[in-house]
């Protein structure tokens, strides 16, 4: 179906592409008369025809076995596995692994290439995990620096130099997203897809290497993700695949805490398994799936207070990432953010979330405005995108009919891109991972709530939330 859809400042042409359900089909009858076998004839030309029509439109690719990056001999001191985060106003965190325990915690950084004419040092901290035992970690923060414009730097006085690029002060701003990584041939693909888009954020709701206790995992995730991490912030929140707990030997999300520290301390938060951060103008929360999430738990107390301090109008935007969907219609892990969606969805909508972006389910789901499971004006646009490429393959199974608020669903890998075109429109779209080609296969543009009165509307509810103990 032909789509001509008209914003303020752009006019985009696409197709959207058809339901790719498709099965072989095994029949087997028992014919007593001509009349049923006349019926039956039909009925196998008819399924035979609709079965043809669907496999033309989509046939899904099979699974992909572990990427395997080769290994290169390098020296103990030098840099591996980097990655950059966003860590307050014209800051950025700069994060990688040395196997040297004395290697300096320092980013030389600068506009020009080869010329530094900055420095900056940090901390390090390492950890152990049974016969494991981690590389010196380490996390140095850099800035002030200047939006929107290209730093060279270097890790510890030595090894390559990297390039990065800030993020813009004011919109537009784009955001790449994709959950559920992992390190198979699919997650190669849609890093390569991801690194084809002209975005400024990547934004990934949980689960990022699947180690799964296996810690040497996570060194290889570090160095598939380095090429795009280290050149773009990447801001992430946990999922399942990130607790590793042990009863009684280790604590959960050890490993995770360790490596990937986002700013929690600069947003108020005592916890890395949730914090806020603030780009152009929007204001992103990052929830956690796995951490308390009741109304008397740390991490809704400091939601309550983040949300006070939005201001919509210098942040038009409200975006919220966790694991785990409230709105999910595949069959599987139904029902598993049912607890979190009863303590938070109220307070998120009384705050006028725009979008909730959540992955978990290895599908593709986007949701039409809904809360409390109705449609809604002035609710959320909810979007699992839990499809990066993992290894435990996709789910491709959904309950039917198809809900009344579930607008557009498909089992397929791939990643999305969320342009926030001005105050009042945005731009998202899916791509599916098809022969190692993106295929834009589902767009809509978003008006803001604070556009739609919403924000206004929902104010009072607001500070009595807020206000309440």
């Amino acid at each position: 179906m032909l789509m001509i859809i008209d914003s303020p400042e752009l006019e985009v042409h696409c197709c959207r592409a058809a339901d790719p359900t498709f099965a072989e089909v095994s029949v087997v009858f028992t014919v007593h008369t001509q009349m049923e076998l006349k019926l039956l004839l039909i009925t196998v030309l008819m399924m035979v025809s609709l079965s043809a029509t669907a496999a033309a439109d989509y046939i899904r690719p099979q699974p992909r076995k572990t990427f395997h990056l080769p290994w290169h001999s390098k020296p103990s001191s030098y840099p591996q596995q980097v990655h950059i985060s966003l860590a307050g106003e014209q800051h950025m965190r700069v994060t990688w692994i040395t196997d040297d325990n004395s290697a300096p915690s320092i980013v030389e950084y600068g506009t020009s290439p080869g010329r530094y004419d900055s420095v900056a040092e940090g901390e390090t901290t390492s950890y152990s995990y049974l016969l494991y035992s981690s590389g010196k970690i380490h996390h140095t923060v850099i800035g002030p620096l200047e939006h929107n414009s290209v730093y060279y730097y270097r890790c510890g006085g030595q090894g390559p130099q990297f390039q990065l690029r800030t993020p813009p002060a004011q919109l537009p701003i784009t955001f790449a997203v994709a959950g559920d990584l992992g390190q198979t041939g699919w997650t190669k693909s849609t890093l390569d897809h991801i690194d084809q888009c002209k975005y400024n954020v990547h934004l990934l709701p949980g689960d990022l290497s699947y180690a799964d206790y296996i810690q040497h995992r996570w060194d290889s995730f570090g160095r598939l993700v380095q090429p795009l991490a280290s050149a773009r912030p990447w801001m992430v929140t946990q999922g399942n695949h990130e607790v590793e707990s042990i009863p009684l030997l280790k604590d959960g999300f050890l490993s995770y805490n360790s490596r990937w520290k986002m700013p929690f301390e600069e947003s108020g938060s005592n916890s890395n398994l949730y914090y806020s951060f603030e780009v152009a103008g929007v204001h992103i929360i990052m929830l956690g799936s796995y951490a308390d999430y009741d109304e008397y738990s740390e991490q809704y107390g400091w939601l309550k207070e983040d949300l006070s301090k939005v201001d919509r109008e210098r942040t038009p935007w409200l975006i919220v990432l966790f694991h785990v969907p409230w709105y999910n219609s595949n069959t599987a892990h139904q029902g598993e953010g049912a607890d979190m969606m009863a303590s938070m969805e109220p307070l998120l909508y009384a705050a006028s979330a725009d979008l909730v972006l959540a992955g978990h389910v290895h599908a593709y789901e986007r949701s039409k405005r809904v809360y409390n499971k109705r449609l809604d004006p002035c609710g959320s646009v909810h979007i699992t995108i839990g499809d990066g490429g993992n290894k435990e393959g996709l789910a491709p199974k959904y309950i039917n009919p198809q809900p009344i608020w579930s607008e557009f669903r498909e089992a397929s890998f791939g990643h999305g891109e969320l342009q926030i075109v001005n105050s009042t429109h945005a731009f998202w779209s899916w791509h599916r991972n098809d022969d190692d080609e993106p295929v834009k296969s589902d767009d809509i543009w978003i008006t803001s709530l604070t556009s739609s009165g919403c924000v206004d509307q929902k104010r009072n509810e607001l500070r009595n939330k807020l206000m309440t103990p």
